[in-house]
């Protein structure tokens, strides 16, 4: 049996009472300065921030239009934590300069401060899947599906958290945007830098795929068997209305990308579920070929096929693990939906968003986190 760790959130439909939070405005001399609010003490480790005593941030010039963002120079001081509990390496985002200033200052809404950098247990690893919407020449692209892995040895667990497409975040370096425009807008380093800024985590490694080489990837495994947790049925092209009943269901790679893409008779927040249920099956199918043994075949088959900053040796170190824990069964799944987060209409554009609510993602991301 899975073990499945949803939050009670999932299935609220009625927004919640926002909770207040410090929140970083442009005033009219274009300097920033912070509206002094309380914010959540458990969200912001090492702030100083208090409602009494706002702080005067000394950010670095904005860049210009054609600026490209840059790896960040860190501006924290602090010794690494202990061993026992250590947060994401090499990066510091716990201020609100530790991060590059915003290209544009949004119109209607204001942009929050950072919610700090969590601290993890030694020895965890962060791994963000992503499946973008990219064509063949084309430069422009989203990452619709983002599913953050952490693999934790020492519990003996596989966490998986979804993130819904639209939800309204800040990105470094850029502005207030849906979070699946962060990747194409800066490169791996801008939606790293998102996570952190708005989750507290910066993931060690990503693994990206489009959707064409998806349904290839998925073909090359012989189809895969996915756990369907739920019936569905939706459009779907060349067969009118198409109908997966619950249980064990055999998948190409086209019925696997309908089923993770499908939103017409359901929602951005049930796709969510679905897109899991495919990782944790394309998982069971790469075991089953020994991948241990096989990982250098497979990984030169799979390399012009998927974008990822995970050499061939980082793939060899990881396996072992990955495999004694997918085998566990210790598999628990997260999203922030409904509850955490609730529809809003940006005004001056019209665009229907997700609004999270910070205290209840956070509370959502210590669980996934692990958070001691």
């Amino acid at each position: 049996m899975v073990a499945c760790q949803t939050p009670a959130a999932w299935s609220q439909t009625d927004p919640p009472t926002p909770l207040p939070y410090i929140l970083a405005t442009r005033a009219p001399d274009a300097t920033i300065t912070p509206t002094p609010f309380q914010p959540d003490p458990g969200t912001r480790p090492t702030a100083t921030i208090t409602p009494d005593t706002p702080p005067t941030p000394t950010p670095s010039p904005a860049p210009t239009a054609t600026a490209t963002v840059s790896p960040l120079a860190p501006t924290q001081t602090a010794p690494p934590p202990s061993d026992s509990a250590i947060a994401t390496p090499n990066f510091w985002g716990n201020v609100w300069e530790d991060y590059p200033l915003p290209l544009v200052y949004p119109a209607s809404t204001q942009i929050p401060l950072p919610v700090g950098m969590l601290s993890q247990p030694a020895g965890q690893i962060n791994i963000l899947l992503l499946g973008s919407d990219q064509r063949p020449y084309s430069g422009g692209f989203r990452t619709d599906t983002i599913i953050l892995v952490t693999l934790n040895p020492n519990l003996g667990t596989v966490n998986l958290t979804s993130f819904p497409r639209d939800l309204y975040v800040y990105i470094p370096g850029w502005t207030m945007q849906r979070i699946n425009t962060a990747m194409a807008r800066g490169g791996y380093h801008t939606l790293g830098m998102t996570m952190a800024y708005n989750f507290g985590v910066y993931p060690d490694h990503y693994i990206m795929v489009n959707f064409s080489n998806f349904v290839s990837i998925v073909n090359s495994l012989g189809g895969i068997d996915v756990e369907v947790g739920q019936p569905f049925s939706d459009q779907r092209t060349g067969y009118g209305w198409f109908y997966v009943p619950a249980g064990t269901f055999h998948m190409d790679g086209d019925t696997a990308l309908w089923y993770i893409r499908s939103r017409y008779t359901s929602s951005d927040i049930d796709r969510l579920r679905r897109a899991q249920e495919v990782i944790q099956a394309i998982a069971y199918r790469l075991l089953s070929f020994d991948a241990i043994v096989r990982a250098p075949d497979l990984y030169e088959l799979y390399q012009e096929s998927v974008t990822t900053d995970l050499t061939l040796g980082d793939v060899l170190g990881l396996l072992p693990v990955a495999t004694t824990l997918i085998n566990s069964n210790q598999i628990n799944r997260y999203v922030i939906g409904y509850g955490p987060v609730y529809d809003w209409i940006e005004p001056y554009t019209g665009a229907m968003v997700l609004l999270p609510n910070r205290y209840a993602v956070m509370a959502i991301m210590r669980q996934a986190l692990n958070v001691p």
